[in-house]
């Protein structure tokens, strides 16, 4: 298996919209609950350049996963802090992919000049908490009853790691 880890073009928004849209379903890496489309990621991705990079990772011709640079908050004094997001394929999920995307996407940051990234997972995300800890991402509180999925209340943990 060669993973290769490559920027998004909008030819990989069908696989980025499954892979995110099985994070909604499954009901545990996200507080979305709408579904997107192939479209509305093409639009997505549109929004992402130098600043805030979109990539992939791939396996013999097939995206297994993604990952991005977000904006943290349109406000000046927050420029140099940094959102993001990883999501790996049901299929492909417990063989390090998630690590690769997020290493790179640490380097990224990195380079395009951000001082911190930033998380909020939710409360129940073992694997993906166990992942943000083990790249040095420290807690830095829970926002209680943060939203609500199938009508029930849920907690988010915030995370943070200085560059």
């Amino acid at each position: 298996m060669q993973l290769i880890l490559r920027g998004a073009t909008p030819s990989d928004a069908a696989a980025i919209c499954d892979i995110h849209n099985q994070g909604i379903v499954d009901r545990v890496a996200t507080l979305d609950t709408m579904l997107r489309t192939p479209e509305t990621v093409r639009s997505w991705l549109a929004e992402h350049g130098p600043k805030l990079p979109a990539i992939v990772a791939e396996i013999d011709g097939v995206v297994v996963g993604w990952a991005s640079l977000n904006r943290f908050n349109p406000r000046a004094a927050y420029d140099h802090v940094v959102d993001f997001s990883v999501y790996v394929d049901r299929a492909a999920r417990g063989k390090g992919i998630g690590r690769r995307l997020l290493d790179r996407l640490i380097e990224l940051a990195r380079e395009c000049g951000y001082h911190k990234m930033v998380l909020s997972a939710l409360a129940s995300n073992a694997t993906g908490i166990a992942l943000y800890t083990r790249a040095g991402f420290t807690r830095v509180g829970v926002y209680r009853e943060m939203g609500q999925l199938d009508g029930s209340w849920v907690d988010t943990l915030i995370m943070e790691k200085l560059l």
